[in-house]
């Protein structure tokens, strides 16, 4: 049984998806926010899953924050820290805290459009499908071994929030799954990148 500690800064969505699919080989220790208002703190603490609010405001800086932060998610003694709308960039020496045991997903297909925006680029630059990506966190932003991906079709009359939408069912999808091969010691780094391994 692998301990899990979701990170949100929202309704966190995502971190829903996980829970609802109750990975077997799975325990989701806490749910951890760096906002108190937060709406899936509330959601998690009604189905008995712990919360923790850690105010990024309350520190002199990013490496504080981060520290305190790592201390805190170390409490839960997790084997996988599953980033789930959690807006807050992290430090060098946080993403190695956790090297290959931190998870990312990005709303689309990484390489392309890393950042904030990336529904409303991916239109303007015309492709015709974008998605979603689960990947190992490094110190780079919306970079990593990439572990999973999912596409959707870019439509002709789409706008930011149609394709934000299409790609979020995916999202909800694809990220449990990824969840559940960690869970499952299936996830090999190889060389920078990821080999999915047979189920034993």
């Amino acid at each position: 049984m692998k301990n899990i500690v979701i990170l949100i800064s929202g309704r966190g969505s995502n971190m829903q998806a996980i829970v609802d699919a109750a990975v077997p080989e799975a325990r989701i220790a806490a749910v951890v926010s760096n906002r108190a208002d937060a709406a899936g703190l509330a959601w998690a603490a009604e189905r008995g899953i712990a919360t923790a609010v850690l105010d990024h405001k309350q520190f002199d800086g990013r490496e504080a924050f981060d520290t305190a932060l790592a201390a805190l998610i170390d409490g839960y003694a997790p084997d996988l820290v599953v980033l789930a709308g959690f807006m807050r960039i992290l430090t060098a020496g946080f993403v190695t805290h956790y090297e290959n045991r931190l998870i990312n997903i990005h709303p689309s297909l990484l390489p392309a459009f890393t950042g904030l925006h990336t529904h409303e680029r991916a239109i303007a630059e015309g492709v015709k499908f974008a998605g979603c990506t689960v990947h190992f966190v490094t110190a780079e932003l919306d970079h990593g071994p990439i572990i999973a991906q999912a596409t959707v079709p870019v439509l002709e009359d789409d706008t930011a929030d149609d394709l934000a939408a299409r790609v979020l069912k995916e999202e909800h999808r694809l990220y449990p799954m990824a969840v559940r091969l960690f869970a499952q010691g299936r996830l090999r780094i190889d060389g920078g990148r990821v080999r999915v391994l047979p189920p034993q």
